[in-house]
Parts: C-alpha cells; structure tokens; sequence
C-alpha cells in the first residue's frame, strides 16, 4: 500500500492512526534516506501508544525504551551507527524485538533484520520539502488494517 503525507502535522497523524493496529511482539521496520521523516513517524506511533514526555532520537544509545499509557511498551531503535549486523546481536538489542513490547527500528538494514510479525515501511520525499511517500509491507502484523489509513492513499 502507498501513502502520502503532506507536511510533518500530516505524518504525525498518519503515524497515531497506524499506532493502536500494532500489538507487542510487532516490530516496525522503518527505511529511507536521512531527512525521510523515520523518526517523525516513529514518535507519532509512539504518540499513538501512550507514549508522552520528550523522545529525542536514540541515534547514540542506539535503543530508547518507553512505557505508555496501560504499560504499553515502545522500543525506538536506531541503528544507522551500527557498524554491522554482529554488533546489534553483540548488544542484545534482539532481545527487545518480539517480545513484550512493539519496537520501532530505523535503520534496520544496517543489522540486517526482518523479524515477524513486521510492518516494513519505506518512506521517501515526494515532490516539495514536506510531503512525503509512505509504502507500507505487512509481513504477519494481524491487527493491520489498510482501510483505516484511507485518508492518505496514493496512486502509486
């Protein structure tokens, strides 16, 4: 399924409608170039979890761990400084994907993963500074439900 989001405020609300089909144990893959809105996108399904407070980028912790509203369970990975697949595993970072919480993965070709169930989400700039591509790939998440993403649906 293709997306398109128009400014920053449209990602965020896209990212919070997406956030209550998720369950733990569901990870969500996210890729794109630097500047594609990965973590914009992950803060609004943080958001849409329960999650509040500040959430800066985990890019030098490589993984921050959040509780929302209910004892929800969000874990924000990013993993662009990783330098290969061995020092993920290394880290025990896998201990966080499928378990009790839904993680959220940037970068994660840099170690390699394809956990399920997954959403794997491709986002790239379309067009103007702010609008944005969104492609979705749902590889086992149950609670995943296109139609209620049909405010944003691209011809693509």
């Amino acid at each position: 399924m293709h997306y398109l989001t128009r400014s920053e405020a449209d990602t965020m609300n896209f990212a919070r409608r997406l956030a209550p089909m998720l369950r733990a144990g569901d990870a969500v893959l996210l890729y794109g170039d630097l500047g594609a809105g990965k973590s914009v996108l992950a803060r609004g399904i943080a958001r849409g979890l329960g999650v509040e407070g500040p959430m800066p980028s985990p890019t030098f912790t490589l993984l921050l761990p959040y509780e929302g509203k209910g004892g929800a369970k969000v874990y924000h990975f990013d993993l662009y400084r990783i330098a290969d697949p061995d020092e993920y595993f290394a880290a025990g970072l896998d201990e966080f994907i499928g378990g009790d919480g839904v993680a959220i993965v940037e970068w994660p070709q840099m170690a390699d993963l394809a956990p399920e169930p997954a959403l794997e989400i491709h986002m790239d700039r379309a067009g103007d500074d702010q609008t944005r591509l969104i492609e979705i790939d749902n590889f086992g998440v149950a609670g995943f439900d296109p139609a209620a993403l049909s405010d944003w649906e691209a011809d693509a």
